[in-house]
């Protein structure tokens, strides 16, 4: 157990660390007014600290900055709620009044939200496949040989494909197709229309539609496409503007992460409603040891859908940026929740 003392300046230098990103020394923190100890005292304190694990010493200063231990305590014990200003939340509330339609329209938004407001770099996934059922299908004709494959869930998500087309098939085929479609697949979970097209669909197609396996093996492309959840992007360029990572070579590994989106989902993908913040190693990824990712979800009707969630450096300025999340997630709530409704 830390003592009061120790917890006072552990916060502190958490404080100053995050604000100002140059290592804490005693003299620094003795001349906060909430601070009311000798620069010996907390010199001590600080050693002990460190002993304890809380603290760093980096080689080139007498300071002391936290550590990815230190970070964890804080964010668990010492957090205090930040409330958003007036002005945050209205510009929250504006751009999300706006006229959108889709969505993936939603999400977008949200992810440019989350980055313009935090500086940091926004991840949003989109609507849980497994979660997500057909609403209907179509398919139109671009040109003699290209159709677009156009998908609506029931949440809204809208997805269009452009395929080409076989020669072989013609315009009532597909016309058939749509039709059988979506009196067979319409509410089928997403993650099931590939097993329900070749259980089911498969012997209707046989007897109404001519070259039925071109047009079957078409829509088992189209179906397995559709498998892969969409991750949205903000500010992936803003980390560049924090002063820990001005090495490429590390800027370069982070942002191979963030081109693997298997890699991001498994990392982003909250499992609960509740705020959760993993810092440095717990994300169990070597290019994100001095990242922190802060995650929340979104849902649907009730229904979790998907998750929203920011990366940004260990030096994270937590209060206000948990805070961000936590609006930002129950506005898209509200929002998505609307949209479904209307639909």
């Amino acid at each position: 157990m830390l003592t009061d003392r120790q917890l006072l300046i552990l916060q502190a230098i958490v404080d100053d660390y995050i604000r100002s990103a140059e290592p804490v020394g005693s003299r620094s923190i003795s001349k906060r007014e909430d601070i009311t100890f000798s620069p010996a005292t907390i010199r001590n304190e600080m050693a002990d600290l460190e002993e304890l694990g809380f603290l760093e010493k980096p080689h080139s200063s007498a300071g002391r900055i936290p550590s990815q231990k230190g970070y964890r305590y804080y964010v668990d014990h010492l957090l205090m709620p930040h409330r958003l200003t007036k002005k945050e939340r209205h510009y929250i509330h504006e751009l999300f009044t706006k006229r959108i339609q889709e969505v993936e329209q939603a999400i977008q938004q949200s992810a440019q939200i989350l980055s313009s407001m935090t500086r940091y770099i926004s991840v949003v996934l989109g609507p849980e496949m497994f979660e997500t059922k057909l609403k209907s299908i179509h398919i139109i004709p671009l040109t003699a040989h290209s159709v677009v494959v156009i998908f609506v869930t029931d949440t809204g998500y809208v997805e269009n494909q452009t395929m080409h087309l076989p020669h072989s098939v013609n315009p009532v085929d597909l016309e058939k197709t749509v039709n059988i479609l979506n009196e067979r697949l319409a509410g089928v979970s997403l993650f099931q229309l590939r097993e329900r097209l070749n259980k089911e669909v498969a012997d209707v197609l046989r007897f109404h539609v001519t070259n039925y396996e071109l047009v079957l093996d078409l829509l088992e492309k189209t179906f397995e496409a559709e498998k892969s959840e969409k991750v949205f992007y903000g500010g992936k360029t803003n980390l560049l503007s924090q002063p820990e990572f001005r090495d490429v070579e590390k800027i370069k590994q982070i942002l191979t992460i963030l081109e693997q989106d298997d890699v991001m989902h498994q990392m982003i993908r909250s499992s609960g409603e509740q705020i959760q913040v993993r810092i440095g190693h717990e994300n169990n990824v070597e290019a994100f040891e001095d990242l922190s990712v802060i995650t929340a979800s979104y849902s649907i009707g009730g229904k979790h859908m998907g998750t929203i969630g920011i990366v940004g450096p260990t030096r994270m300025e937590y209060r206000r940026t948990i805070s961000v999340v936590e609006h930002l997630s129950k506005d898209l709530t509200k929002l998505l929740t609307d949209l479904y409704q209307q639909s």
